[in-house]
């Protein structure tokens, strides 16, 4: 269930969140949040009206959100990526402004990881976008067949090295 057994670095969590429009994102989803590393700075940069929904396979780290995390614009969802749709709507919110995804997309099989990716893409706005990072090229064919644009970034200062990628429908 994880990808690293490392939290990302500041310089990978800074990149992938430059992408992020804050002036006009309301509706904001975290796919694996794991001990909040980029919770806490989504948080910091969001508008004050926004919302975040962050969602968690891990029990122990849904728990550990919901005690350390403190703030009334996160909702800490103990629940699958692939139903991304339906937790947006469980909360009251249709589309998605941006989702980022700190999951382990090689670790899964590629079934479940067609299933995300694809409604990752179903979710968000016309205009938004999924932001994730991996640490190898493997995803790509996925992402290009599940989204319209695909564009690569790479990090080096993070143990280990990422590929960002940002999608938009």
């Amino acid at each position: 269930m994880l990808g690293s057994v490392v939290p990302s670095s500041q310089f990978l969590v800074n990149d992938m969140l430059s992408h992020v429009n804050w002036d006009h994102a309301i509706v904001l989803v975290e796919y694996g949040p794991g001990v909040g590393t980029f919770t806490r700075e989504i948080l910091k940069r969001m508008r004050p009206d926004a919302h975040l929904l962050a969602i968690e396979l891990n029990a122990d780290f849904v728990e550990y959100l919901r005690l350390n995390v403190a703030d009334p614009r996160l909702q800490v969802i103990h629940g699958s990526a692939a139903n991304v749709r339906e937790t947006l709507a469980a909360h009251g919110l249709s589309a998605a402004d941006h989702i980022i995804s700190s999951l382990p997309y090689k670790n899964m099989s590629g079934s479940l990881r067609r299933q995300i990716l694809q409604e990752s893409r179903r979710a968000l706005k016309p205009d938004g976008t999924m932001l994730l990072f991996q640490y190898t090229p493997t995803l790509l064919p996925d992402l290009e067949s599940s989204f319209s644009s695909v564009r690569l970034g790479f990090q080096l200062l993070n143990i280990f090295p990422a590929l960002i990628f940002r999608c938009t429908p």
